[in-house]
């Protein structure tokens, strides 16, 4: 196969989001020349900050029906550029754009995708692509003997390249006239919390129906910002309405695998299981010492989160102080 990665850079609000540095070293593990695309109505700001982080080129895309994600804009310029540099690998992020973009780029690839990948394996054309299956349960391992090698990563789990501000390499752009939009974005109403994007979030600060209401998460936010984290929550408190479904973390909301998770009245079902049971270290907080929450925790606290949570941020910001 080619040796050369297209990777796929993701940008928000004219910033580059984590995993598109993350998908860089995920593309070094595959293939010798890693190429970013970048996409969007003007992105090319960026382009060299890819390059600090490994890319060895980067290739624009710039339209003004490219300034909102839509699977039909990005899937025309996407292709573009796989036309031009006839890749023999693509990394995307598994996000909520990659998951939606990559099976539609397969399918006009015929090509097969490992998506969720948490591991790789070796290099090369010896690359093995280890991701969960069954809810986090097992995982599975996949190598691709012939064809286009395909993969989405999931956020936090392949660590990005040192960044080196001294590397140099090519920046240029590809002209594609995006037409025939099934969908076109005229205006995009924001529900998710300002602050740390909670897929990359290192720490995360989540609650469940033990909040007991939207008030309840009062306490657990002013901990995510004392930590840098980011707050998440469980279906149950969604579901009663104590905070929006874009802080849902689960198997039908986001996967999120953070240094720290912070799991605060949550009982620990198996659906929320299957959305974080990857962090690095799990503490949890219940007030029932039998909850599920705790055969997956590394630390457990059985007590009230509402005296539990205010010692912490009280100890926090002791240390903080004494720093």
């Amino acid at each position: 196969m080619s040796n050369k990665v297209l990777v796929l850079a993701e940008t928000r609000e004219g910033s580059l989001r984590n995993v598109s540095f993350e998908a860089i070293a995920a593309g070094k593990k595959i293939g010798d020349e890693v190429v970013a695309v970048l996409i969007g109505e003007s992105v090319a700001g960026v382009a060299n900050e890819l390059i600090a982080y490994g890319a060895d080129r980067v290739v624009t895309v710039e339209h003004p029906h490219l300034k909102t994600y839509t699977s039909d804009g990005f899937g025309q310029a996407f292709m573009a550029v796989i036309d031009q540099e006839q890749p023999g690998a693509l990394v995307f992020g598994h996000t909520a754009l990659g998951k939606d973009l990559s099976p539609k780029i397969a399918s006009k690839l015929q090509s097969g995708l490992i998506s969720d990948v948490t591991e790789i394996e070796g290099e090369g054309d010896d690359a093995v692509f280890i991701r969960p299956i069954y809810s986090g349960k097992a995982f599975e391992k996949v190598k691709i003997k012939d064809g286009v090698v395909f993969i989405t990563i999931r956020p936090n789990n392949i660590a990005p390249l040192a960044k080196d501000a001294s590397r140099s390499g090519d920046v240029s752009s590809v002209s594609v006239d995006i037409t025939n939009l099934r969908t076109i974005i005229k205006e995009v109403v924001r529900k998710a919390s300002e602050g740390v994007d909670l897929s990359e979030a290192k720490v995360v600060v989540a609650g469940g129906r033990g909040v007991k209401s939207e008030e309840g998460f009062g306490p657990l936010k002013e901990l995510a910002d004392l930590l840098g984290g980011a707050v998440g929550a469980s279906r149950g408190a969604c579901d009663a309405d104590y905070c929006d479904y874009s802080l849902q973390i689960g198997q039908t909301g986001k996967v999120v695998t953070p240094d720290l998770y912070i799991a605060a009245g949550i009982s620990g079902a198996i659906q929320h299981l299957a959305g974080m049971s990857n962090s690095k270290v799990i503490v949890a907080i219940n007030k029932d010492p039998e909850a599920n929450i705790f055969k997956v925790a590394d630390y457990g606290i059985v007590g009230d989160l509402f005296e539990v949570i205010p010692m912490l941020i009280q100890e926090f910001k002791a240390l903080k102080v004494n720093a």
